[in-house]
């Protein structure tokens, strides 16, 4: 019974240190990185991709639980983040920092052995960026978001940099692509949980609500995808067909944000998140595919 008891603790324990580093968020953010990777690198080389996402995983992991040991407290006021591991007090925040400095150790081991030290530079300043700058900001009001989708962008930059060890045109681009993609993303979830945000006190959205006004800026930022999907074509990065499939894509989005400014509605609003969920994995696959 009590061995029984104990492996029960064990495996409770390890879940939640699973919850903490957010896997299903974290995987998303290592794929854009293996993305990267892959589109730079002229020959793929598997052991090196295996490693690069235990130290993605890492890297980001550890953000996600500085993320959630400062906003402990606010977690707590949302019903979709108070059953997280540490309002519920499954971790203790010693317990959450002690991870958080291991798996940040890991990363940054990895990404400086195995490949250089400008990845491993992008990496820690995307975990300083998002655990230390844009955590704190969010309470503070809308620039939070401007400065929470700069680390939000750094993945496929990453990659690319792991890849060759230099930065350039091309990986800024993939930055810039990834950039503007995360402000109809976050504001379509802002969106969504504006009553829980607002309890909270925490202000993700551009406007003053859920109105025609937050959806007019909401386009206007998802307006710059159909331009710059074309910038890896015209750079010679990827063929002519990725970049038509990336117009086609990015018009398709947009037309759900005229569709959230003419009904101003919660569900037009989860369409356009899920429209979000779609569009980059899909432009990312079809860029690799058409890579020259």
């Amino acid at each position: 019974m009590e061995k029984t008891i104990a492996l029960s603790g064990i495996n409770a324990k390890a879940k939640a240190y699973i919850e903490l580093i957010k896997l299903k968020l974290t995987l998303a953010v290592v794929f854009s990185g293996v993305f990267g990777y892959c589109l730079a690198a002229d020959q793929v080389n598997w052991w090196k991709i295996a490693i690069l996402v235990i130290a993605s995983i890492a890297i980001t992991g550890a953000a996600n639980i500085i993320n959630q040991i400062i906003e402990k407290d606010s977690d707590k006021l949302m019903k979709r983040t108070a059953v997280r591991p540490l309002p519920t007090g499954r971790l203790s925040v010693n317990e959450a920092a002690v991870f958080a400095f291991l798996l940040f150790s890991i990363a940054c081991y990895l990404f400086v052995e195995v490949f250089n030290i400008r990845a491993a530079a992008l990496a820690v300043l995307s975990l300083l960026l998002y655990g230390f700058v844009y955590t704190p900001l969010k309470r503070k009001g809308q620039i939070a978001v401007f400065v929470g989708a700069l680390p939000g962008a750094f993945p496929p930059m990453i990659g690319w940099v792991a890849a060759t060890n230099h930065f350039g045109w091309a990986p800024g681009i993939l930055f810039a692509i990834q950039f503007f993609w995360q402000f109809p993303h976050f504001w379509a979830i802002g969106w969504l949980a504006f009553d829980e945000y607002k309890k909270a006190g925490i202000q993700m959205m551009p406007g003053s609500g859920k109105n025609a006004d937050t959806a007019f800026r909401i386009m206007i930022y998802t307006l710059f995808l159909v331009p710059v999907g074309w910038l890896p074509y015209l750079l010679g990065m990827t063929g002519i067909n990725s970049a038509l499939v990336a117009m086609i894509g990015g018009i398709l989005f947009l037309a759900q944000t005229f569709h959230l400014m003419r009904t101003c509605t919660d569900k037009a609003a989860l369409q356009m998140m899920f429209g979000s969920l779609l569009y980059l994995p899909v432009v990312q696959i079809v860029y690799l595919l058409d890579k020259v």
